[in-house]
C-alpha cells in the first residue's frame, strides 16, 4: 500500500513536472511570438517615417530609400559647404488596419508615433563617408493601449560611392536595436547586427531617381534568443521631384526573415509611399502610407496590415 502510494505520487510529480515545462514553452513561444510581432511592428514604423539621414544635396550621398531615418533632403539642391550632422525630429500619425499583425481577428486602431532622430555623417574622402546616429521612436496607440513600446537605434559604419561604377553605394554598418516597454527604458528585447547594403541609384532627368538595392541583416546576437533572425531584403524605389518644394517618393520591398533557433522562415512584401511638401527649409508635412504581407514556414505568423497617415517633421542639418 505504501508503495503504490509512493509510486502514485511519483507520477503525480512527473506530470506536474512534464505540465510545467509544456506551460513554460508555450509560454516562450508566445513571448517570442509578440516579440517578434513587436520587431515587425518596429520595422514597418521605420518605413512610416522612411526619410533618409543621409544628405541628397552637392557633395554628399544620394539619399537612398533603404534609409529608415529622418530629414528628407531635396536631391536638387546644393549646399555650400558639407553639413555632417542631422538633427530631426516627426510625429506620424496614422490608422493600421491590423494592429497586433495576427492572421485573423484583426483589429484597427490609431497611432502616434513621435520619434526624434541625430546624425553624424563625416566625409573621409570625396567618395568615403563615416556614418553614427542614434534614433527613438514611441509608438502609442489609442484603444491598444497594452501594446505601447518603444524602439531605440544606434548605427555606425562606413558608405563609400563608387562613380566608376554609375555611382553604387555600398553601405556596412553595425547596428543594436532595443525594444522597450512603454514610457521606460527598460527593455524585453535587444538585437546586434551587421548590416551590408548594395545600391545602384538611377537619375532620370534632373527630377527622377530609380534605385536598385539589395542587403542583409545578420543578427550577431539577441537577448532573449528565440526572435533572434537573419534579414535579407532587395528593393526598388523611385523618387520624384514634382515642384521645389513638393516630392513622391515610393518603395517596394521583399524581405526573407530567417529565424536562427527554429526552423521557421517568413517572407514579407512592403509597399511604402510618402508625398512630401516643404512648407519652410526645415517643415515638412508628408502624406503617408503602406501595405505590407507576410507569409511564414508557420502558417500562424501570415498577417496582411495597411497603414494610412501623416508626418508633420523637421530637420536641421549643420
Amino acid at each position: 500500500m505504501s508503495y503504490c502510494l509512493h509510486r502514485s505520487q511519483g507520477g503525480l510529480r512527473l506530470l506536474a513536472a512534464v505540465l510545467f515545462v509544456a506551460l513554460s514553452c508555450a509560454v516562450v513561444e508566445r513571448s517570442a511570438a509578440q516579440t517578434s510581432a513587436d520587431t515587425d511592428r518596429a520595422d514597418l514604423g521605420r518605413s512610416q517615417t522612411g526619410l533618409p539621414l543621409t544628405g541628397g544635396v552637392e557633395g554628399q550621398v544620394p539619399p537612398s530609400p533603404n534609409d529608415a531615418d529622418l530629414g528628407e533632403q531635396a536631391i536638387l539642391k546644393r549646399s555650400d559647404s558639407y553639413q555632417p550632422f542631422t538633427a530631426a525630429v516627426a510625429l506620424p500619425f496614422y490608422w493600421t488596419s491590423n494592429v497586433a499583425l495576427s492572421r485573423s481577428h484583426e483589429q484597427s486602431d490609431w497611432l502616434l508615433a513621435p520619434v526624434a532622430a541625430l546624425a553624424y555623417q563625416p566625409k573621409l574622402t570625396d567618395t568615403l563617408f563615416g556614418v553614427v546616429s542614434v534614433r527613438e521612436q514611441l509608438f502609442y496607440y489609442n484603444r491598444f493601449s497594452g501594446l505601447n513600446f518603444g524602439s531605440f537605434d544606434a548605427e555606425a559604419g562606413l558608405i563609400y560611392q563608387m562613380p566608376q561604377l554609375h555611382n553604387l553605394i555600398l553601405r556596412g554598418q553595425f547596428v543594436y536595436n532595443r525594444l522597450t516597454d512603454k514610457n521606460s527604458f527598460d527593455d524585453f528585447f535587444s538585437n546586434y547586427s551587421i548590416l551590408v547594403n548594395a545600391e545602384l541609384p538611377f537619375r532620370i532627368g534632373r527630377a527622377q531617381q530609380l534605385s536598385l538595392g539589395v542587403d542583409a541583416n545578420i543578427s550577431i546576437d539577441a537577448n532573449p534568443e528565440p526572435p533572434r533572425r537573419h534579414d535579407y531584403e532587395t528593393y526598388i524605389g523611385y523618387s520624384l521631384n514634382v515642384t521645389r518644394a513638393l516630392t513622391f517618393d515610393a518603395v517596394g520591398r521583399l524581405v526573407v526573415r530567417q529565424y536562427q533557433l527554429t526552423d521557421r522562415v517568413d517572407v514579407s512584401e512592403v509597399i511604402a509611399a510618402s508625398a512630401n511638401y516643404n512648407l519652410t527649409k526645415y517643415l515638412t508635412a508628408s502624406a503617408i502610407s503602406t501595405f505590407a504581407a507576410n507569409q511564414s514556414s508557420n502558417s500562424i505568423f501570415d498577417y496582411k496590415v495597411g497603414n494610412l497617415g501623416g508626418i508633420i517633421s523637421l530637420s536641421v542639418r549643420f
